[in-house]
């Protein structure tokens, strides 16, 4: 990709100075001094933007102060934890401020009596999987991609495959710290699981993609560790057959970690991009058209084996091809291989890739209706997601921009008639703004600009992102 240029004029020589003042010289860069990879994600779509200023804060308070200068001088404010995001949510805004919290990456503590851990925004999920391990507690949010930061998870309330047991970002965040952009820092919730006093300012703040405030530190709940666990995989002639599977599998009180769908081409790519194995017979892979991916865990054995019967029993009766059941090596590379298909999509050449959410029945219904909107207009989707609560994920293969875009809106209008949303886990960013402006509620909408004129009076952080509009004047 060519990266956006600028068109206004050089870095204002005071702005400059009072950022340098507040985190030091050494940390603040102006325009080419910036590399590259500050310049977008791993959005599929758009042009990445080179942005005017990058500062690097150590502390919440530097983080405040940084906006208080931007504020002042009306300088738009992109945050960056480790840029994985997928919808462009990170993309700095022209002439703007990125503030990148790779100098604010401090597992600050592990409380074991309490189940929390608190860190900074830029501790990435890989190097607190490794804090807490020798607790034997884990994080149960995981999007796939280790390097994330825990700032950017809370930025977007990323989900990931766990989620149909443990929830999503929101759900395992207890607490924030946050700066403003007067300068003010504010505390929201705690080491507490439940809390019934005021507006929950936690949950406000979770989501809205540094549109509102920025998280400097956060207190995430933690789980035991399970010590055994498990993969099935049954193969299904149909989709419709697999999304059959997933409510009665739901039903028996099993509880799996992981609940996930592939269909055909989506397990053919995996297994080809990943050098994989997993013993499907040429029959089988023939006449199987969708895959229901189960993970389970547990601390005891006997249970995990008494699960494994129950399903593989339900599975067959529910009219399963053949069920493979791996452990291990093999369980490990299949869930690795699941959790690498964005790269694999991006390899293909997919032009998008889509996390539509809609209510679980519903989706044998929007894969009809989104499979016929993609022929119509000769464009290809293949897919894979979270069956447990409905979180489609549809790669996209339609070259010409102004067909995908529509193809795109009229996709999303299908998701939100069905009860659905635009975005399950990736976040609107500056990919799916419009579309979401375009379909959601406008008295819905308007109280959003209400929260953000609160928030943010001079609009200066992430402009154009979930609300539209544009950058500061």
């Amino acid at each position: 990709m060519t990266t956006t240029s600028r068109t206004g004029t050089t870095p204002d020589q005071h702005v400059l100075e009072r950022f340098a003042a507040v985190v030091g010289s050494a940390h603040v860069v102006t325009e080419d001094r910036i590399g590259p990879d500050y310049h977008h994600d791993e959005a599929l779509a758009g042009a990445p933007v080179a942005p005017r200023y990058l500062a690097r804060p150590a502390t919440a308070e530097e983080t405040a102060e940084l906006l208080v200068v931007a504020a002042a001088a009306r300088v738009p404010v992109t945050a960056r934890g480790s840029g994985t995001g997928l919808s462009g949510a990170c993309r700095p805004v022209e002439d703007g401020l990125v503030i990148s919290f790779e100098r604010m990456a401090t597992v600050l503590e592990v409380d074991v009596d309490n189940q929390v851990a608190v860190v900074q925004p830029g501790v990435t999920l890989a190097e607190l999987d490794a804090a807490v391990a020798p607790y034997g507690l884990m994080y149960t949010v995981f999007p796939g991609e280790l390097s994330a930061s825990v700032g950017g998870t809370v930025g977007t309330n990323a989900g990931g495959m766990r989620a149909v047991r443990y929830g999503v970002t929101r759900h395992n965040v207890l607490g924030l710290q946050a700066a403003l952009p007067s300068g003010e820092l504010v505390r929201t919730g705690g080491k507490l699981t439940k809390v019934s006093t005021g507006y929950d300012l936690t949950q406000l703040i979770m989501g809205s993609e540094g549109t509102l405030a920025l998280a400097t530190e956060i207190t995430v709940r933690l789980y035991p560790r399970p010590a055994h666990s498990a993969t099935l995989m049954a193969a299904f002639a149909d989709l419709t057959a697999v999304m059959r599977a997933v409510p009665a599998v739901l039903r028996t009180g099993v509880a799996p970690t992981i609940l996930e769908y592939l269909d055909t081409r989506t397990l053919e790519a995996l297994t080809r991009a990943q050098d994989l194995e997993l013993g499907i017979g040429t029959g089988i892979r023939a006449a199987a058209q969708a895959y229901l991916v189960i993970g389970l865990d547990d601390r005891e054995r006997a249970s995990l084996d008494t699960g494994i019967d129950l399903l593989g029993e339900l599975l067959d009766a529910l009219g399963a091809l053949d069920i493979y059941v791996l452990e291990g090596y093999s369980a490990r590379l299949l869930i690795e291989a699941r959790e690498k298909a964005f790269w694999s999509a991006k390899a293909s050449g997919a032009d998008e890739v889509l996390d539509v959410v809609v209510p679980r029945a519903a989706m044998p219904e929007f894969f009809d209706g989104a499979t016929a909107l993609a022929h119509a207009v000769d464009a290809q989707l293949i897919g894979c997601g979270h069956a447990g609560d409905g979180n489609v994920h549809l790669a996209v293969y339609c070259r010409e921009e102004t067909t995908r875009d529509a193809l795109l809106h009229r996709i999303f209008a299908l998701a939100t008639g069905l009860g659905g949303a635009i975005s399950g886990e990736h976040g609107l960013g500056r990919i799916k703004t419009a579309h979401f402006t375009a379909l959601a509620d406008p008295v819905a909408l308007a109280l959003m600009r209400g929260i953000k004129q609160v928030f943010d009076p001079a609009g200066i952080l992430n402009p154009g992102v979930i609300l539209g509009g544009k950058a500061v004047p």
